[in-house]
């Protein structure tokens, strides 16, 4: 596998990033990480005669709490730089463990969440609990910056919201609720460094015991990440016991639309999704009640 012949642009900013867009036109596509791009160029899914690299705007880059309590993590930070953050890990430290499971170091230290966000590619890892948490995407076209819903950014297989004159800048991550908890499961055929064939995010609010909040969204099962609002209305105002856990799993099963490929069947993604949601509810509750751990213990 080769990739074609092309230009390599590297503006040094934003502003001088997105024009180069516009004046290149078709056949022209920003590059960060490029662990998604570059394979989707060699095998031919894509082409392209110029890139614009966004690896040298340091507005891009960083991780900082708000005057707000939110969370601002800009586009260019690496996948690597989310999981060992010790702000995400506060504020949001489920979204840290979820980029943690994400490949292999190479591809953590050299990937960015903007690209695992704009590539749009339905099994990746950081959406779905994005989506759990009603994060917000940043775009901006050099002039002004616009805030999407993470769950309308996604608008397809590989296809987002984005304008082709604008550049993603940061996720947005709300303060969390006093008790709250969230989890995120995914399966793989072979351990951690293999695409997930189903995974599921689960966030959830306590409150005397009961849910007072409960979101579920899958991942690797729909052409985009896939809210279950049928959980929601399925255990709000319970307390989660073994039967409502049955009963979850089987509504995010009905609900997800999984195809049949090498990785696995339509029916297999189904069971295994069913499996993941009874897990995810259920550590995402002991998370709220303090007695879940994070799995991100040894990573760096």
């Amino acid at each position: 596998m080769r990739v074609d012949d092309f230009v390599y642009h590297r503006p040094d900013s934003v502003a001088q990033a997105v024009a180069l867009l516009k004046q290149l036109g078709q056949g022209a596509h920003f590059i960060a990480g490029g662990t998604d791009l570059l394979p989707d160029l060699k095998r031919g899914r894509e082409s392209a005669r110029h890139l614009v690299a966004l690896g040298g705007l340091e507005d891009l880059r960083g991780v900082h709490r708000q005057d707000d309590g939110s969370l601002r993590i800009g586009a260019l930070c690496t996948l690597a730089e989310v999981a060992t953050s010790p702000l995400v890990r506060e504020a949001f430290p489920a979204l840290a463990e979820a980029t943690g499971m994400l490949g292999a170091a190479q591809i953590r230290n050299q990937g960015t969440l903007g690209g695992n966000f704009c590539r749009a590619v339905p099994c990746a890892d950081t959406p779905p609990i994005c989506l759990a948490a009603d994060a917000r995407v940043l775009l901006t076209d050099g002039q002004r910056e616009r805030s999407v819903p993470a769950r309308e950014f996604f608008v397809g297989p590989r296809e987002t919201c984005r304008r082709s004159e604008e550049v993603m800048t940061a996720l947005v991550v709300a303060p969390q609720p006093e008790g709250s908890g969230a989890c995120y499961q995914r399966f793989t055929l072979r351990g951690g460094l293999a695409l997930a064939v189903a995974s599921v995010a689960a966030r959830v609010v306590l409150a005397a015991g009961r849910l007072e909040h409960v979101d579920v969204v899958l991942g690797a099962v729909a052409p985009v990440p896939l809210p279950v609002e049928a959980c929601s209305r399925l255990l709000v105002g319970k307390a989660l016991d073994e039967e409502l856990l049955e009963q979850a799993g089987q509504a995010a099963a009905e609900a997800a639309q999984p195809i049949t490929d090498i990785r696995g069947s339509m029916e297999y993604r189904r069971e295994i999704v069913a499996v993941l949601t009874r897990r995810a509810l259920s550590e995402a509750v002991a998370r709220a009640e303090g007695r879940g751990r994070y799995r991100w213990e040894g990573l760096r």
